[in-house]
C-alpha cells in the first residue's frame, strides 16, 4: 500500500488484517518507524491497526511496518509505503 503525505501532516495509517485473521483477533501491534519519520501515536483494534505519523523529508520514501500477534498464537507482518511530498 503506498499513501502521499505532506511533511507538516500528521495523519494516521491503517492496516486492515480481516481477511487473513478471519475469526481471530490482534493480541498485539507494534510498529517499524524509519528515521525521518515520527510515530506520534498507534492504536488497534480487533482487527485494524493504525499508527499516526508526522515528519518526513519531501521526496523521501519511507518503509513504516505493522507487526501483529493474534490471539490464536499466528504472527505476521505488512509494510505499507510513505511519500512524502508538499500537498
Amino acid at each position: 500500500m503506498n499513501f502521499l503525505k505532506d511533511p507538516q501532516a500528521n495523519l494516521d495509517y491503517s492496516v486492515d488484517w480481516t481477511s487473513w485473521l478471519g475469526s481471530d483477533t490482534i493480541a498485539t501491534s507494534s510498529w517499524t518507524v524509519p528515521t525521518g519519520l515520527t510515530m506520534v501515536s498507534d492504536s488497534k483494534t480487533m482487527k485494524i491497526a493504525t499508527v499516526w505519523l508526522s515528519g518526513g523529508t519531501v521526496g523521501q520514501e519511507y518503509t513504516v511496518t505493522n507487526h501483529i500477534k493474534t490471539a490464536a498464537g499466528r504472527e505476521d507482518e505488512r509494510s505499507i509505503i510513505i511519500q512524502v511530498q508538499e500537498r
